[in-house]
């Protein structure tokens, strides 16, 4: 089992102490040492311990990726705080939900995002201060409650100057409460320990050879578990260095590889497939290719095996696919010696344990045979916040974690995700498992996307239906030739019954199909009982 500190600011310090100068962060043209982001991090703790933060109160990020997130993320442990993250792209409903769940106190913004916090101002019950990063417009003076919430501008707040005095936190203490990505529903609060981050990073750079010299291309938001709690955590954990940018552009990752600047990149799949298009431009007008770096991670949604053999054949390196989630970080991963097969997640890390159980007896259940993952390990979560239902629900006796995501193990140990237990379709009294359609579908060589779900069937009780992308609505595939497709390759009640084009399929940030924003659409645009293939267009 991995060694590793009680925390990860315990780690960030250690790293500080044994070498100051190196370089943490490079971020537009400027290198900030592991020192400079420790005095930064020591005037954040002091303006949170100004304003009478006490242990255990919550603190929300909700801004951009830069070196002041980072700074302002450390302070709070620093301060003892618990980190609430927040998806930049959350707009009124999500805000008032999580800010209220968490009873919040204070709120770190830029001004971007200040605009729409302002709007739920007045809903937010236990706020009572904003702090905005780079200044921003004061509160809607026509808001009562925003009255009383102060506003400050990152430097007022830091003019307390520096608290270098460390009282680092216990491992079992909550250290961040990450929400739920909200892809079927109302999001949870995941509360996670100093423990279990610093345990999933120490299995991270161990399985992944991760060391001080490595440079991390980081372009994923901070607010997410694979940007923060593997991105920054490891370069932490390691002493290493990262790259950070605020946002993923093609472009700038394509040229930063061909600048060999960098020995390792993680990304989710979208990313991949728009690097892939940037190659094939830059190649055809004779540009460079990408220097070989040593490793590309992809995980947060399916890589599809047609993704993972272009890359190879562009790129000429194999992309390591992990799987991991809000409640867990990391859970499995493709070796990084060995075979990275495509289509699957691998093997648990070290010092974690995973296992398929029967959706309905619960017992363990043999290699080849689809069921739920569980999980159990030191990574895994406390439980969901203020839901002890919800928290009892999630383990059985043994403390496995029901990850409520389906898939199998091959007979050699490879683990395969085939979709989430809440999607599996039951057609006619037949399992479909969602994942195993879309595969199918996305060999065409007419499909750019794909996305399969039931939905109700007078007859069969669910009917499998298809949501595609055409790569071209002017020559691209008809419902009928897709239906023949699948036909040709699965069983007969795995085809779809019906299939829909769209322009484009609903994501969240980290580029999760939203298959419960596509099941609504889909129920206001589907009569009941149609149980013929035809073609439709969902807005």
């Amino acid at each position: 089992m991995p060694k590793y500190p009680a925390s990860i600011v315990e780690a960030f310090l250690t790293n500080c102490h044994r070498d100051p100068n190196k370089c943490c962060i490079l971020f537009e043209g400027e290198a900030l040492s592991y020192e400079h982001l420790r005095v930064e991090a020591a005037r954040w703790c002091a303006g949170f311990r100004s304003w009478g933060l006490q242990r255990g109160d919550r603190v929300a990020l909700f801004l951009e990726n830069s070196p002041s997130f980072l700074a302002a993320y450390l302070g709070i442990y620093l301060s003892g705080g618990i980190v609430v993250l927040v998806n930049t792209q959350y707009r009124q409903v999500e805000l008032r939900h999580i800010l209220n769940d968490a009873s919040v106190r204070i709120c770190v913004t830029d001004p971007a995002r200040r605009i729409e916090l302002d709007r739920v101002l007045g809903e937010l019950l236990a706020l009572e201060a904003v702090v905005v990063v780079g200044g921003g417009s004061a509160g809607d003076a026509s808001n009562t409650r925003a009255r009383s919430i102060t506003e400050l501008d990152d430097q007022s707040f830091l003019a307390q100057g520096v608290d270098s005095s460390v009282d680092l936190p216990r491992s079992d203490a909550v250290a961040l409460i990450g929400y739920t990505s909200g892809t079927t529903g109302r999001a949870k609060g995941a509360m996670l320990t100093h423990g279990n981050l610093a345990a999933n990073s120490a299995a991270v750079i161990e399985a992944w050879h991760w060391t001080s010299e490595d440079v991390l291309l980081l372009t994923l938001p901070l607010f997410h578990a694979h940007g923060l709690g593997v991105g920054m955590h490891g370069t932490f954990l390691a002493g290493s260095t990262v790259h950070l940018r605020r946002r993923f552009d093609a472009a700038d990752v394509y040229e930063a590889l061909c600048r060999g600047e960098v020995s390792m990149f993680f990304g989710v799949p979208t990313m991949y497939t728009r690097l892939l298009t940037e190659a094939r431009r830059r190649i055809d007008e004779g540009g460079p290719r990408p220097k070989p770096i040593r490793l590309y991670v992809s995980g947060s949604a399916p890589l599809s095996p047609r993704t993972f053999a272009e890359f190879e054949d562009v790129f000429g390196q194999r992309i390591l696919e992990r799987y991991g989630m809000t409640e867990t970080m990391m859970n499995l991963t493709n070796p990084y010696d060995g075979e990275r097969r495509p289509g699957t997640v691998g093997m648990p890390f070290p010092g974690q344990e995973a296992r398929i159980v029967d959706v309905q007896t619960r017992e363990p259940i043999l290699d080849e045979r689809p069921g739920e993952i569980q999980v159990r390990g030191p990574h895994v979560f406390k439980g969901y916040w203020q839901q002890p239902d919800a928290t009892a629900a999630a383990f059985d006796a043994d403390g496995w974690f029901n990850t409520g995501d389906l898939g199998w193990r091959s007979s050699d140990g490879y683990f395969t995700i085939s979709g989430r237990a809440r999607e599996l379709i039951i057609s006619g009294g037949y399992n479909v498992y969602p994942r195993e359609v879309e595969e199918v579908l996305l060999t065409h060589p007419g499909v750019a996307e794909a996305a399969v779900l039931g939905l109700p069937h007078p007859d069969l009780g669910e009917q499998v239906v298809a949501v595609v992308v055409r790569r071209s609505d002017a020559d691209g595939p008809t419902a009928d030739d897709l239906v023949a497709f699948c036909r040709d390759q699965l069983a007969s009640f795995k085809k779809p019954r019906q299939i829909f084009f769209v322009d484009a399929l609903p994501r969240n940030a980290l580029g999760k199909i939203q298959k419960h924003i596509l099941k609504e659409q889909l129920e206001r645009t589907t009569p009941g009982g149609d149980d013929g293939i035809r073609e439709a267009r969902v807005s």
